[in-house]
């Protein structure tokens, strides 16, 4: 229990203060300040073994070796990639199937709509939001990337969502799990009693907080003034990052050195009426001064008795929790890859370990040498095509070395080391057509495809879980926009959406993610929007956002340009219209097939005509060379004028032709016009009868 010289009275002011500092003096800071320290120093030495074991599993999945000098110095030590492949394998897929493409956020629609206000304040609401995680708070995505590669190694990581003064917009930032220190006695983030965020600031974030009014003014004390000194207590992730990272930590601080401050939600009875109240206090870590104070509730999360005291306050939630695998025990610390095949990852290191010194064994050789051999003292190394001279002879030499009895390296233990992968690729869901690699050349295509479904089934129950987590971290931004957003704001560059903050007065379970949790790849996207797209023509199905699902699942960029919507499509024509333009068109063309008949006999007639004449005249060359080429006689005055009267029916005959092809052309134009007034006559028609039609039952209704 707090001993203060001061109480706080709770009230309306208090709630609404961006700082209680002023409300205490400095013995009593100085008292919350080291209680704040306490429960956090309490809690952190609650799960040293946890933080241990979780730096072990970052280090697995790191592929971080450490030296070995068992069983000889610098012998192998190879780190075999379990974990590593298993976390890349799942964060794969899960980036991209859970952030997928710019549509984050999407409200739902409860109930009737038969307005569609609703519908209009959901895509208000979606596109809002979605603009806010990808355009306005920029780190989200990458945040977000980060915790889905942390999260299958050390098993949580933790989403803060709050409102930033500073930016003046809403932020969600990752916490690591190390960096979020819960109650022992915690059962979740949101019932913890006391949790703890470890935030680094500089001199400036300090600064600019102090003129915001934010937090107490400390320039002027003296342990600000120093250098930041490193935290007393030891920290066991620091070392283990550096470790990994291949850095060291300066041995000397100086004013780019950040402080190490403690932000603590925590149960305390500031006022002391026997309620602990929710409070956010905030300290740096190795001097325990008080930075900030602030309430972690507003006043209509207070539920009083008639009375006037108080019987519950709501917190304000902070923080949402991102599980992989819940502890089977129900500890609040959950289960990753790195606790699930770190023993079995050890096991086959040290199997592959072992195969690699036995092989090393068998191929250097070694043994004893007897006194008989004549050779001078120390080592000998012998190069390839080397020879050494000794002074003994060929059969004291054979006599004398005897090569260590060293075994070929053993075949049981590399089976057992495979055992070991297949059932740690049985765990963590990376068999070969998890990862690209082909089942073979006479695998149905369809065994394949229900191996993968059914294997499949383990990163589902994941996906829910990360969706469900993203759900509740939407919530909590949905209620930060009614709380600071303005009346309207315009998004984008030119402005053309705006999102309003009467939006965000309604229900927040209206949130979703966009994602689909029970969707794990491309393939099954494109599979789901080509069934709908299939059907869609049944009836009944929006047929444009049909369209719109279809181009997304196939990830087509700037889809708005190629696709106009059903209203761009022109409206199909009346069949009884078809039906009689086809008549038509029938009639026509037999008419047309009649001429053209005509005329190719009239060409045939033709040609026989030209043979007559070429025959003619031959008969009359044939005439006048027996005559001595004089053009005389009756029978070669005949000749000649048949062969005038044929040119003269040829001639004629082909202009007759000539104007009957005319005719078809001229008369086929002719009718495609006539065609064309009477389909329009009986559109207008058409038309008319319809809008008849309809005021004839409007009137009837209108009567009735």
């Amino acid at each position: 229990m707090l001993n203060l010289q001061k109480k706080l009275t709770l009230n309306k002011a208090t709630i609404k203060s961006p700082n209680l500092c002023n409300e205490f003096d400095a013995a009593d800071l100085q008292t919350i300040g080291q209680h704040v320290w306490d429960g956090y120093d309490r809690d952190k030495s609650s799960r040293a073994r946890w933080e241990r074991r979780t730096a072990a599993a970052m280090d697995l999945a790191m592929q971080v070796v450490k030296s070995k000098n068992f069983p000889w110095p610098n012998c192998s030590n190879v780190a075999f990639p379990l974990v590593t492949i298993a976390t890349l394998q799942f964060h794969s897929k899960a980036y991209s199937a859970l952030v997928d493409g710019r549509d984050i956020v999407k409200a739902r629609v409860l109930g009737e709509d038969p307005t569609g206000a609703k519908s209009a304040r959901a895509t208000r609401v979606s596109t809002h939001m979605s603009y806010q995680v990808l355009e306005q708070d920029q780190p989200w995505e990458e945040q977000h990337d980060k915790l889905l590669i942390n999260l299958p190694i050390v098993g949580c990581a933790f989403k803060k969502s709050y409102y930033s003064s500073s930016k003046g917009h809403n932020v969600s930032e990752l916490v690591l799990a190390y960096d979020l220190v819960l109650d022992y006695y915690a059962k979740s983030v949101e019932d913890a009693a006391r949790k703890t965020h470890r935030i680094p600031l500089d001199r400036n974030e300090i600064y600019e907080r102090i003129k915001r009014g934010v937090f107490r003014d400390v320039l002027k004390e003296d342990w600000f003034k120093a250098a930041a000194n490193v935290p007393i207590t030891a920290d066991t992730n620091k070392t283990a990052r550096n470790n990994r990272q291949g850095t060291d930590e300066p041995a000397q601080t100086d004013s780019t050195t950040p402080f190490m401050s403690l932000e603590q939600h925590v149960l305390m009875d500031l006022d002391d009426d026997g309620y602990e109240e929710p409070y956010i206090i905030t300290i740096d870590e190795v001097s325990k001064q008080v930075f900030r104070i602030v309430t972690a509730f507003d006043e209509q999360d207070v539920e009083r008795a008639r009375s006037g005291d108080v019987i519950q306050i709501r917190r304000q939630q902070y923080f949402t929790k991102y599980a992989f695998i819940p502890a089977p025990d129900g500890g609040i610390y959950d289960v990753g890859f790195g606790m699930l095949l770190g023993p079995l990852n050890e096991s086959v290191n040290s199997a592959i370990n072992q195969l690699f010194d036995a092989g090393t064994m068998s191929t250097l050789g070694g043994g004893f040498l007897g006194r008989g051999v004549k050779i001078r003292g120390g080592q000998y190394t012998l190069a390839p095509y080397e020879w050494k001279r000794v002074d003994s002879t060929g059969d004291d030499l054979n006599k004398n070395i005897v090569p260590n009895p060293v075994r070929e390296p053993s075949k049981i233990l590399l089976d057992l080391a495979m055992f070991l992968i297949q059932y740690t690729e049985r765990i963590s869901n990376t068999t070969d057509n998890q990862v690209g690699i082909g089942p073979g050349q006479n695998t149905p295509a369809e065994t394949t495809r229900r191996m993968e479904a059914n294997g499949q089934k383990i990163y589902n129950a994941i996906y829910k879980r990360i969706w469900r987590a993203m759900k509740d971290e939407f919530k909590k931004l949905y209620l930060l926009n009614g709380l600071y957003m303005p009346d309207q704001q315009k998004l984008g560059v030119n402005g053309s959406v705006v999102a309003l903050r009467e939006d965000y007065l309604g229900d927040p379970n209206d949130i979703v993610p966009a994602a689909d949790p029970n969707i794990t790849s491309e393939i099954d996207k494109q599979n789901q929007a080509g069934m709908l797209a299939q059907r869609a023509p049944m009836g009944g199905y929006d047929r444009d956002a049909v369209e719109v699902n279809l181009l997304k699942s196939y990830k087509i960029d700037g889809w708005q340009q190629y696709y106009k919507g059903i209203q761009a499509i022109p409206p199909a024509p009346n069949p009884k219209i078809a039906i009689e333009q086809i008549r038509m068109q029938a009639k026509e063309a037999d008419r047309k097939l009649k001429m053209a008949e005509l005329a190719g006999q009239m060409e045939q007639d033709a040609e026989l005509n030209k043979a007559k004449i070429l025959q003619l005249e031959a008969q009359a060359n044939l005439l006048m060379e027996q005559a001595g080429g004089i053009r005389t006689g009756h029978e070669i005055a005949a000749l000649d004028a048949h062969i005038g009267l044929l040119k003269e029916q040829d001639a004629s005959r082909r202009e007759y032709i000539g104007m009957i092809m005319k005719f078809i052309d001229d008369k086929h134009e002719q009718e495609m016009q006539r065609q064309n007034l009477n389909v329009q006559h009986r559109q207008l028609d058409i038309q008319e009868k319809q809008v008849a039609n309809q005021a004839k039952t409007q009137g009837n209704a209108a009567t009735t």
